[in-house]
């Protein structure tokens, strides 16, 4: 819980996304800082988890972020990185053009596509396993087992 105090008081202070790297541990780095305008920086290179409530004292946006602060490196080792929006009043743009309804978790492929949309918390082992599933991950572990043995 003490992980996800900085991105409660990033929250209750205005800001859309998590609180600055020097505020989070060294380990807690998927939780990216400043307001993403767009989610074109990461095709390719990062899957976005965007965690959406209408207050960070929602208790499923709570109960997500604890979540993901427990198995941080089972999301590192996926390429994820972590944004929070708890400001609906601010019309970020992607929450306009994610359309959440009170608390949703959005999983964004590294191509760039909605692959999950839950309406409520979901386990980072629940997570993990629908990325396993993706066919770029698929390459991932087959490129990470040859480079292992060579």
């Amino acid at each position: 819980m003490k992980h996800v105090l900085p991105v409660v008081i990033a929250g209750l202070m205005g800001g859309s996304l998590a609180a600055a790297e020097g505020d989070i541990p060294p380990s807690a780095s998927i939780f990216l800082e400043g307001d993403v305008e767009d989610l074109s920086q990461f095709v390719w290179e990062k899957r976005p988890i965007i965690v959406f409530a209408d207050s960070p004292n929602d208790s499923s946006f709570s109960l997500q972020m604890e979540y993901l602060n427990a198995r941080v490196e089972d999301l590192e080792e996926r390429d994820v990185v972590v944004l929070t929006d708890t400001d609906p009043s601010v019309q970020s743009a992607l929450r306009t053009k994610l359309r959440p309804r009170g608390f949703m978790m959005v999983l964004i492929g590294k191509d760039g596509g909605v692959k999950l949309r839950k309406p409520f918390p979901w386990d980072v082992r629940e997570i993990s396993r629908t990325i396993d599933k993706m066919p770029m991950r698929q390459r991932e572990i087959r490129e990470r087992r040859a480079n292992d043995d060579s």
